[in-house]
C-alpha cells in the first residue's frame, strides 16, 4: 500500500511590481492617523446640557470641544439626557474601563435639582464619580449647574455649595455654572428655558475652555494659551 505524501502548498514569490505596491500601501497605513497613536482621552459624563438636547449633536458644545482641539486629543461624550448622579456614578466604572481616559469632566447634578433630590446624596454620588475617576488616574473637573430660584433659596443654596464643597475636597477645578452668559439670555435657551440653543454652544464651550485647557496641558496637549480659544 502506497503512503501518501504530506500536501505541501508552495506559494509563488509576488512579482516585483507587485511586491512594491504591497510595500508602499503597508507604508502609507503605518503612517495614516488611524494607526497614529492617539492623544489624551478626554470623558465627558453629563446629562442634556452636554448630549446636546434639542439640537444637531454636532452642534454640542462637547462636539465643539472636539473639533477645537483638532485631533489633539480624543474627546468621548457618555453624555445622557436625563441622567442623574446616581446614574452616572452606576455607568462610569465600565467607562473607565473601556476608554481609560486621562480626563475627566462631570457634569451632573441639574436633573438631581430638578427632582428635588437630596443634596446630600447628589454630593455622595459625585464624590464617588470624582474617586473612582482619579483612582483611575485620570485628572478631574466639576462643571456646576444652578436651578431655578422658585426651588427655594434653602435648597438652591445646598445644591449649589456642593459643587464649590467637593472641588475642595478633592482638589479639582470647578465651573461654578456651565449655563453662565446664556441661562437668561432667551435668545440662547430653547423654549423649555432649560436648554442652549445651537447659537449658544460656543458660549458654553467658552465657558468650560479655562477650567480645561490646563488639564490639556498637564496631559500633554500643546495650546498655545490657556486662557484662548486656540
Amino acid at each position: 500500500m502506497l503512503e501518501h505524501s504530506p500536501v505541501v502548498r508552495v506559494r509563488k514569490p509576488l512579482p516585483p511590481l507587485l511586491r512594491r505596491v504591497w510595500l508602499a500601501m503597508f507604508l502609507w497605513l503605518a503612517s495614516s492617523p488611524l494607526w497614529a497613536a492617539s492623544g489624551p482621552v478626554v470623558l465627558v459624563m453629563g446629562d442634556s446640557l452636554s448630549a446636546a438636547y434639542g439640537i444637531e449633536r454636532d452642534a454640542g458644545w462637547v462636539s465643539l470641544l472636539a473639533e477645537r482641539l483638532e485631533g489633539k486629543a480624543e474627546v468621548v461624550n457618555a453624555s445622557i439626557s436625563g441622567e442623574t448622579t446616581a446614574g452616572g456614578k452606576t455607568r462610569l466604572p465600565e467607562l473607565l474601563r473601556q476608554h481609560d481616559p486621562d480626563i475627566v469632566l462631570i457634569e451632573l447634578g441639574g436633573n438631581d435639582g430638578l427632582r428635588g433630590l437630596s443634596p446630600q446624596q447628589m454630593r455622595t454620588n459625585l464624590a464617588a464619580m470624582i474617586e473612582a475617576s482619579q483612582a483611575s488616574g485620570a485628572q478631574v473637573a466639576l462643571l456646576g449647574i444652578d436651578i431655578p430660584p422658585n426651588y427655594g433659596q434653602a435648597y438652591r443654596d445646598a445644591f449649589r455649595q456642593v459643587f464649590a464643597d467637593l472641588a475642595e475636597r478633592f482638589g479639582v477645578p470647578l465651573l461654578p455654572f456651565l449655563l453662565e452668559g446664556v441661562a437668561l439670555k432667551d435668545a440662547l435657551m430653547q423654549e423649555d428655558g432649560i436648554h442652549p440653543t445651537a447659537e449658544a454652544q460656543p458660549r458654553v464651550l467658552d465657558n468650560v475652555w479655562p477650567v480645561l485647557a490646563p488639564l490639556l496641558k498637564n496631559a500633554g496637549v500643546a495650546l498655545a494659551d490657556a486662557g484662548d480659544g486656540a
